[in-house]
């Protein structure tokens, strides 16, 4: 389903992405761990085509086309949906409206019901602007139902546990549990909260815009929380030894 080979990536003459080699099947979900910082939401807008992140070598594929060069909406059009951490406050557009527009015709259709009414989205939300007032747990809600309503083939979720509560938290963990039971997807968390409620396939760490580790995401994970990113900085240092 998607495909990175040796990707090394710039911003502002920075590099931020080193050496990035990954590859997601079909119907395989991932998770990439990492501190803050580590280049996992770089990686991201790397992914999605954002014209400030320069490819200066290695190559993207999706579903077997190279997507390197392609602009943002073709990618988008090809099947790849993105849960941003930090979605932006969009003034004068009401979030059923929105909701709407991406479904089109569907927009009333029952999986779109289905979803909204799984996030425990209410009237009172359908009726705001999108994210203005909203809390950090209505926010992840709402960007949650966007994106599942586009129904894509490829679905990055960047950081869907950060700042949300324990309520949110599971009403979103079992939603998407549910809706990730015949897609792919790359999870993105710096916690692994969301990993209460979804079984990822394989797990990575990012330290220092590189992937440094493989594995298992259960053994992978509890290491992370005996040890922290220590453990990983040390393999980090073995294997550029």
């Amino acid at each position: 389903m998607l495909k990175i080979e040796n990707l090394h990536v710039e911003v502002g003459g920075r590099l931020l992405l080193k050496d990035i080699n990954l590859e997601i099947g079909e119907g395989e979900v991932h998770v990439l761990f990492g501190p803050n910082g580590s280049g996992k939401s770089s990686l991201v807008m790397s992914i999605i085509g954002h014209p400030d992140y320069r490819i200066i070598e290695g190559r993207i594929f999706f579903k077997g086309v190279d997507i390197t060069e392609k602009p943002v909406h073709e990618r988008a059009k090809m099947g790849i949906g993105v849960v941003f951490q930090n979605p932006p406050k969009i003034y004068g557009v009401k979030l059923k409206d929105l909701i709407n527009r991406i479904a089109g015709r569907e927009g009333h259709s029952y999986d779109t019901l289905r979803i909204i009414d799984s996030l425990n989205i209410g009237e009172s939300l359908l009726d705001r602007y999108v994210n203005v007032g909203y809390s950090g747990g209505e926010v992840k809600r709402c960007e949650i139902a966007q994106v599942l309503v586009m129904n894509p083939d490829f679905l990055i979720l960047d950081e869907p546990d950060s700042g949300v509560d324990i309520e949110n938290l599971e009403l979103i963990g079992r939603e998407l549990d549910r809706s990730l039971k015949d897609r792919s997807a790359l999870i993105i968390t710096h916690h692994g909260h969301i990993l209460r409620y979804l079984k990822p396939t394989k797990a990575h760490v990012m330290l220092h815009g590189r992937i440094v580790c493989t594995g298992d995401p259960g053994r992978i994970f509890e290491r992370i929380m005996s040890d922290g990113y220590r453990w990983c900085e040390k393999c980090s240092l073995m294997r550029r030894s």
